[in-house]
């Protein structure tokens, strides 16, 4: 897909990965819807903020009217709450799974008739490593992302018949708010992270894995499980 002349909606995309995303669209040539829950923290120059809360069935209805010429929808827009599925607060719990299961699904699902109209396009979902990698203290975060890996293959086949190819970004932890307390050495640039998932998206990949550490991961699913 050509991302120059593209119009693009990202989530998330007043700080972290999204703003990456958004900076780089403008970059490419893109008009840029930048959405979030606040849109007054969006100072990206060239974009247009737009107000969005993913969870907010109201919220998601009218940014799909007001970026009604989009073609490429970047599902950005997360949370990670920190919480284990044994002792975690039932709440948060549920708040991973309606942010990035059901949020994603919402704005996915407002915006396809839109691309469709348009032409056909492209949905990149930012996951995670953690859609395969499932370590006790983040389970929630974990079900919610696998979950969304589930719903990006379903998508993409019921999708593709109108033009519109869903892609996958899975990365490990990347230098963000959301990975602060993480060792640097073990975190991966946001900047190249967006810069590889959109060559992704623009070379219509269905899955673009970001790092070593993510493709280590998804190289040992077939692993037997250790006693």
């Amino acid at each position: 897909m050509q991302l120059e002349n593209s119009v693009a909606l990202v989530t998330g995309a007043n700080r972290g990965l999204g703003r990456h995303f958004a900076a780089q669209l403008v970059q490419r040539g893109a008009k840029v819807y930048a959405a979030a829950r606040r849109p007054e923290t969006i100072d990206l120059p060239g974009v247009i903020p737009v107000q969005l809360d993913i969870t907010d069935p109201e919220s998601v209805a009218r940014a799909a009217t007001i970026a009604d010429d989009a073609t490429v929808v970047i599902n950005n827009a997360g949370t990670s709450l920190g919480v284990n599925l044994l002792e975690g607060d039932p709440d948060a719990i549920r708040l991973e799974m309606e942010t990035h299961y059901f949020g994603t699904l919402a704005v996915t699902r407002a915006f396809a008739p839109v691309l469709e109209r348009n032409g056909g396009g492209a949905v990149l979902n930012v996951l995670s490593v953690l859609s395969w990698l499932h370590p006790g203290p983040f389970g929630a975060y974990g079900a919610a992302k696998a979950a969304e890996w589930a719903q990006s293959n379903a998508l993409r086949d019921l999708l593709a018949p109108r033009g519109i190819v869903v892609s996958a970004l899975h990365v490990g932890f990347m230098d963000t708010d959301m990975a602060a307390t993480v060792p640097a050495d073990r975190k991966i640039d946001p900047a190249v992270v967006a810069t590889l998932a959109l060559d992704g998206v623009a070379a219509g990949k269905p899955e673009i894995v970001a790092d070593e550490f993510s493709r280590t991961v998804k190289a040992g699913l077939s692993t037997a499980l250790q006693d």
